[in-house]
């Protein structure tokens, strides 16, 4: 069982803000496939799903990006994942230009809370990750607020494209495995304007 998280805050008022890339993410593998994510168990909604002929489970902390940990940990014993094999979690990072990918097996948090959480909670730094880049144009004082700003209207293409992008990765991940991901995926933006 392969278990794909994304990271993200639960509320009405975060849905579209950068800090729910991860969320969305997973709402669109699930859009893909028509299913809802709506069971609640370890702290997350969750929902069952086959991507490349994987059975996985789809997962959304309720727990607060800063207490992700909880969750995924309860996640991890409860289906019995291989965090060393099984485990995707898939979140916005400040430092990459927006539109970027940056698919991992490992590393530290660059300073994001939700993957502080989740390395403390599992103890290790070594799972498989998604990094979707969401950093402004230009410089902005308090980090904090700007990924919990919703994005711009003028944004919008871009990210939706991130996220075909995103959902695509996993299928690729799970069906040619990470290495084949990242050579296509981990690549600078197109210069096309983006």
């Amino acid at each position: 069982m392969k278990l794909i998280v994304g990271l993200g805050n639960p509320g009405i008022e975060y849905q579209f803000t950068p800090h729910n890339l991860g969320f969305l993410t997973i709402d669109r593998i699930a859009n893909e496939r028509g299913i809802e994510i709506r069971n609640r168990q370890c702290r997350a909604l969750t929902a069952r799903a086959t991507i490349a002929g994987t059975p996985v489970i789809l997962a959304k902390p309720e727990t607060y990006m800063n207490l992700s940990g909880l969750s995924v940990r309860e996640l991890v014993v409860e289906h019995q994942v291989d965090v060393l094999s099984d485990l995707i979690v898939i979140y916005d990072e400040l430092d990459l230009p927006l539109s970027t990918m940056r698919i991992r097996q490992r590393g530290g948090t660059a300073g994001h809370n939700g993957m502080e959480s989740i390395l403390g909670a599992l103890g290790t730094d070594e799972f498989l990750r998604i990094r979707l880049g969401i950093a402004p144009d230009r410089k902005v004082e308090d980090g904090a607020s700007f990924v919990l700003t919703p994005f711009r209207k003028s944004q919008e293409a871009v990210v939706d494209e991130m996220l075909d992008a995103a959902a695509q990765a996993v299928e690729v991940i799970l069906k040619e495995g990470p290495a084949a991901a990242m050579n296509r995926f981990n690549r600078k933006p197109e210069e096309s304007g983006q």
